[in-house]
């Protein structure tokens, strides 16, 4: 059996004690457990994907700036999920959940078909060494389950400092016939703290936005 080429590596980290207690704690009441059962609005509002929140701070951030709006980040790795849940608790948000799990399983037996209003990939790893491209996550198949998921004039706005990663990405989404190229997003995006650094070492900072057809 072939397995899938994942586009992450369980770098966990050093969890603290505030991050393993959200983990235990706000975790059952913040997160959403990874099922075959799709996610269902609890209310009439859009709903926009986050895949790789990080630690959560633009997350918060665009929720918080959108209670209209639900938002569900998907991040495997631990410390940033319980980061986020502590911040989702702290600001009392109703607005956000949380999946610890692979996006793109969640993506495929989660989400129903046309069911999302956007979907944020903000920085994702770009593998930059050229025989790990095979594991970025925007790759042709990725962008068509993407164009399933995403209802008509959805939207997907992706963030890198990787110029080739940027690249890629424009390349992907423009030879899908689906997507038509954008110049504004769903939500503006306040700087990341990977974006930061991309800016401190020089490196330029491309957003990429393509509207579902």
């Amino acid at each position: 059996m072939n397995r899938p080429i994942r586009s992450f590596v369980l770098r966990q980290g050093r969890t603290t004690p505030a991050q393993g207690r959200a983990l235990e704690q706000l975790y059952p009441k913040y997160g959403i457990a990874f099922s075959d059962q799709q996610i269902a609005s609890t209310r009439n509002a859009p709903l926009v994907l986050e895949i790789g929140s990080g630690m959560g701070e633009t997350t918060i951030e665009i929720a918080k700036g959108h209670p209209e709006t639900d938002f569900i980040a998907i991040e495997v790795h631990g410390p940033g999920v319980g980061s986020l849940l502590n911040r989702i608790e702290a600001e009392k948000l109703a607005n956000l959940r949380v999946v610890r799990h692979d996006a793109v399983e969640v993506l495929e037996r989660m989400v129903p078909d046309g069911a999302l209003a956007a979907i944020h990939l903000f920085f994702p790893d770009p593998w930059p060494k050229k025989r790990h491209h095979k594991r970025r996550l925007v790759q042709p198949a990725f962008a068509s389950l993407v164009a399933g998921k995403l209802r008509g004039g959805g939207i997907v706005h992706a963030a890198t400092d990787w110029p080739d990663y940027a690249e890629q990405i424009a390349a992907v989404f423009s030879a899908n016939s689906s997507f038509v190229k954008s110049e504004g997003g769903f939500a503006s995006r306040p700087a990341t703290k990977f974006e930061k650094r991309g800016l401190r070492l020089g490196n330029p900072v491309r957003d990429l936005v393509f509207i579902r057809r």
